[in-house]
């Protein structure tokens, strides 16, 4: 199996899109971005995997919020969405500020804000450009106005008119989020101060709300997502990689380092302010578009950015936390109706509930899940804008290639048909 983002052979175009392309600067944006995503890969490839203890160097991870970079509160036309780090990065500048941006740009901006890896800031830059924008752009927040978007002239995206992330439910953005509601029950975009409140009040960990934190968290919002959504669903992608994602992150880049946790503390200021909230417990508020970088806020160790294989260790390890993780399913339209999908028959037999468990297989699984449940999307598609597109999905081939996936021969995606929340899913 190719391991690339998405299989340049089972994607075909729209037939309105067949026709347009991007410009030649877009194009040496792209280059520039694989370019820098290559060299790093490189750099890396063949290192030994020995576990490093962060080191803590202040003039290096301290990141500005001030000057170019002070907090302006976006404007009425300004776009934010349901991904408080991507709103800071836009109310500091150090996305654009009305919340369109490029792949470049997220990526680079993950990458120097909040010491994400390259590789893993690259594959999600892609895909949110790809179910919620226009191939090279997307909006962070809502749907974009005519224009606003840097890639396609028609303002069309892959799966449609490109949306943003507010409306990417079960592609981007999932249920049973740590501060979101989901979609069917209640606004999966602002912050809902209650879910705050109870994730604020869980007890601290050594790290503060580090991921002894964070892991049970996930596991109460799964089992009440469960219980009073009758539309909850948790297929491959959602389970094994986006909403592990929200947790983690949470932690992860939101944490301050420091000479005493050069591995990062997150306390409750901190975490207000990443998440746009003021006041204190039992009189929170959220403000929209109030996230902002704290004072003398330090990212993690530039030597150890958290690349995918970082990301996927700990995304396993959430799913060994509780059994219940292990699953694919949903509810079937009323609340506490979960029916789990046998992924035996979903995967031809290469994968079942043990295996997921063993080395990437779980990753392995959502990525395959994408490139297996994707519809055609490049067929059609001439100039510019297929080289950068086999660019941009053939840059992380190598490192994907190291997760050894087994092979999927048969993916049956009808098993998923009968979950009224699958719909829009990839």
């Amino acid at each position: 199996m190719s391991a690339s983002l998405f299989s340049l052979a089972t994607f075909a175009f729209p037939a309105n899109l067949a026709n347009v392309d991007i410009s030649a600067s877009q194009l040496a944006e792209i280059n520039d971005l694989v370019a820098k995503v290559t060299r790093d890969l490189k750099e890396r490839e063949g290192q030994p995997k020995v576990e490093k203890r962060a080191i803590f160097n202040a003039d290096a991870q301290r990141i500005s919020n001030t000057g170019a970079h002070r907090y302006i509160a976006p404007g009425p036309n300004d776009l934010r969405g349901p991904c408080p780090g991507l709103n800071v990065m836009a109310n500091h500048g150090y996305l654009p500020r009305n919340g369109v941006a490029s792949v470049a740009q997220l990526t680079t901006a993950s990458n120097e804000v909040f010491g994400m890896g390259l590789d893993l800031a690259a594959f999600l830059a892609v895909y949110s450009a790809v179910v919620a924008g226009d191939l090279t752009s997307c909006s962070i927040g809502g749907k974009p106005k005519s224009g606003l978007l840097g890639g396609l002239t028609s303002s069309l995206g892959l799966l449609g008119e490109p949306q943003g992330l507010n409306l990417s439910h079960n592609r981007f953005e999932v249920d049973a989020s740590p501060t979101r509601r989901d979609q069917y029950i209640g606004d999966p975009v602002s912050l809902d101060i209650e879910l705050f409140e109870q994730m604020v009040n869980s007890p601290l960990g050594p790290n503060g709300y580090d991921l002894t934190v964070m892991y049970p968290r996930r596991v109460a919002r799964f089992k009440d997502s469960i219980a009073t959504n009758g539309h909850a669903f948790f297929g491959p992608v959602v389970q094994y990689a986006l909403q592990p994602a929200t947790y983690l992150f949470t932690y992860q880049f939101f944490a301050n380092r420091s000479a005493e946790y050069p591995e990062g503390y997150l306390d409750l200021e901190t975490l207000k302010s990443f998440q746009g909230v003021t006041g204190e417990k039992g009189n929170f508020k959220w403000t929209w578009g109030g996230e902002k970088i704290p004072d003398n806020w330090y990212r993690r160790d530039i030597l150890q950015p958290y690349l995918i294989e970082s990301f996927t260790a700990e995304a396993v390890g959430m799913l060994l936390v509780d059994p219940e993780l292990i699953v694919v399913g949903g509810n079937t339209g009323t609340p506490n109706s979960f029916a789990g999908v046998n992924v035996v028959d979903l995967t031809g037999g290469v994968y079942n509930a043990q295996n997921l468990l063993e080395g990437n297989n779980a990753m392995c699984f959502a990525l395959q899940n994408i490139q297996q449940g994707a519809p055609d999307l490049l067929r059609g598609l001439v100039g510019n804008v297929v080289v950068a597109l086999q660019k941009l999905t053939g840059v992380l081939d190598p490192l994907l290639a190291t997760l050894n996936c087994p092979q999927i021969a048969k993916y049956d995606p009808l098993l998923l048909s009968k979950y009224p929340g699958a719909e829009g899913s990839i």
